[in-house]
């Protein structure tokens, strides 16, 4: 029996992090695939752009997500070798706090002392430094004297947008099918449900499988399905980058090789803390750093795209003047971007409830990048019936924990 031209295994919507992921990986399976994205990915209108992502093995968020964070090492490397793009760089990673004070990240308190037990159960290179040792590995941080720091080997970077890129051009180059600039208003069961329609400004498609990967799009588009209970679970946040001159007697200290990608939490509040990447761009040399906050929830139409030089000059006075006395004030970009976020900071990969060949997968929560390969890479065995080929989890994902939980 001939299928129709608009049928096939498996549809992605969203091909950002995890969207691009997922085709890349169902193109490697032969999947008769197509991607549909609003945008032209990879883009600076969601979350995943602003020219470098950390990467880091130990996950003080939870053991589970160590498989998906290797996994995706080892899919950034094999990318690396067929499109002889440079995606990830090894700088080595430093997380550090106050010794005596538990200081949270990502939901998780006691964040260092997590990251360094995750280390030692899945056998990750490390090191643990007192403030003596973080100043003679690293005399560019400013120290008060009572930290505690892990130091990463294998830690660094990835480049989202080049990423993206690569993984996109892959599957096109193996069958994929994209159509980007084109907003998906749908899905829908056809017949008895084992086939899913899926609707767009101009086009109608079906699939056996669907996966929506629409990031901060997804609570308006569980909206746009009337599935409240879903939507919410999800709240959109603006976050800020900010890449401030190095000059030109600093750059060297700041280069890859010489100062690590770090997470910096210096006191308790979640507002105390800062992370950063070293000087990537060697012909406009800055320290990247940015901060996170959840206070304030927006929507991808309501977000304010524009950084203000006030907001700029306030990162430098209240986080980076007294912690890098070699960077001076100048910032030379700033970018906002959206995290998409669950009450306990984990993601959610979980067929909706009457459809069940819809996957959703999104939510992730500020930490997701670094593991994105990876979830695409178990993503398109679930979608197409298959064991993970390296043994990747996705059950801690569900979304029962949430529909089940306390959480507002």
């Amino acid at each position: 029996m001939t299928r129709s031209p608009t049928h096939y295994d498996a549809i992605v919507i969203g091909l950002g992090a995890l969207g691009a992921a997922t085709l890349y990986q169902l193109s490697q399976r032969g999947a008769r695939v197509l991607g549909i994205d609003q945008f032209a990915p990879p883009h600076d209108r969601g979350s995943s752009h602003g020219d470098s992502r950390i990467t880091r093995l130990a996950v003080g968020e939870g053991d589970e997500y160590v498989p998906l964070v290797h996994r995706s090492h080892a899919i950034w490397r094999e990318l690396e070798a067929r499109t002889g793009r440079p995606l990830m760089t090894t700088t080595g990673g430093l997380i550090l706090a106050p010794r005596d004070r538990v200081a949270e990240h990502h939901g998780k308190s006691d964040f260092v002392r997590r990251t360094i037990a995750c280390a030692e159960r899945f056998d990750i290179a490390h090191e643990v430094l007192d403030a003596a040792g973080i100043r003679a590995r690293y005399p560019q941080f400013h120290l008060q004297g009572d930290e505690i720091g892990y130091l990463e080997r294998d830690a660094g970077f990835v480049r989202p947008e080049d990423a993206i890129a690569a993984q996109l051009a892959v599957a096109r180059a193996d069958g994929a099918q994209t159509r980007t600039g084109e907003r998906v208003l749908g899905v829908e069961p056809v017949g008895n449900g084992d086939t899913v329609r899926v609707r767009t400004e101009t086009a109608s498609f079906t699939a056996d499988q669907v996966v929506v990967a629409a990031g901060a799009w997804l609570p308006e588009f569980l909206g746009r399905q009337a599935r409240t209970d879903w939507q919410a679970h999800f709240s959109v946040h603006r976050q800020v980058m900010h890449w401030f001159d190095t000059g030109p007697a600093a750059a060297a200290d700041f280069a890859p090789g010489r100062f690590p990608i770090f997470i910096w939490m210096f006191g308790d509040a979640q507002e105390d803390y800062m992370y950063g990447f070293p000087a990537s761009d060697a012909s406009q040399p800055a320290l990247k750093v940015a901060t996170e906050q959840y206070v304030d929830a927006t929507t991808p139409d309501a977000l304010d795209r524009e950084v203000s030089a006030e907001e700029s000059a306030a990162m430098y006075r209240d986080r980076v003047a007294g912690r890098f006395p070699q960077i001076g004030g100048r910032a030379l970009k700033a970018r906002a971007c959206m995290y998409t976020v669950t009450p306990d900071r984990r993601f959610v990969i979980d067929a909706l409830d009457g459809l069940p060949n819809v996957l959703i997968v999104s939510a992730c929560s500020g930490h997701g990048f670094k593991h994105s390969a990876g979830l695409g890479d178990a993503i398109a065995d679930r979608v197409l019936g298959r064991e993970s080929a390296h043994n990747l989890d996705l059950r801690p994902f569900g979304r029962e924990r949430l529909a089940t939980s306390q959480h507002p």
